[in-house]
């Protein structure tokens, strides 16, 4: 079975109220052809934890987890205002920011979900998650190939789209590195035809002289 990684990017809206952006990780993109772009992503830091459950369940359960770190779970350092009213605790509240990933290790069924910190922190000024299953882990700069749809979250129209980028991939001779990443930039509620989904795979990439 091939490793997935599942990265799911949130977006909320509040009743009454404008949509609210939420930083996504900055990019460049360095080549767009008909079935995919290039996108050289710069280092950051996200939030991660396992979860063994299903393509399906597995991203509720991990959320449920992140959230509670995002929304006051852990060990405050400073005081931090959250960009989105979503509910408050006590202790530090860190802004809503995106993405969350995850990885299913070696087709066992356990998928790792990783949480995008913002820009604006470092390892070091980032409050520590007081649950042990969270883990902070900085991601170096990356080359990705990277296939946009829409539609709905399903493992059937993710495995179709996977395709279509790993075949043109292949079509270019391109060589990619680890596992396809899977991209969703919208609020459950968003209508399926409205969605932004995206699949993403690091590649080999060396710049023009």
């Amino acid at each position: 079975m091939t490793k997935k990684l599942l990265l799911v990017l949130l977006v909320f809206t509040f009743p009454g109220s404008p949509a609210m952006a939420i930083e996504e990780p900055a990019y460049d993109v360095l080549l767009e052809t008909k079935h995919y772009e290039v996108r050289r992503y710069p280092t950051y830091i996200v939030a991660e934890v396992d979860v063994d459950d299903d393509f399906k369940r597995a991203g509720n359960s991990a959320f449920r987890v992140l959230a509670g770190y995002i929304f006051g779970d852990n060990q405050p350092q400073q005081k931090m205002q959250m960009t989105a009213p979503v509910e408050s605790r006590e202790g530090v509240r860190m802004n809503m920011t995106a993405p969350v990933a995850s990885q299913s290790r070696d087709g066992d069924g356990v998928f790792t979900y990783s949480f995008v910190m913002e820009r604006k922190y470092t390892m070091e000024t980032l409050p520590k998650p007081t649950n042990p299953d969270i883990r902070l882990v900085e991601r170096p700069e990356r080359v990705m190939a990277v296939h946009r749809y829409s539609g709905t979250w399903s493992e059937e129209r993710y495995e179709e789209h996977e395709k279509i980028l790993l075949d043109a991939l292949e079509t270019d001779r391109v060589e990619t590195k680890g596992a396809p990443v899977f991209a969703r930039y919208n609020a459950p509620f968003t209508p399926w035809f409205l969605r932004r989904n995206e699949i993403l795979i690091e590649i080999e990439w060396k710049d023009a002289d």
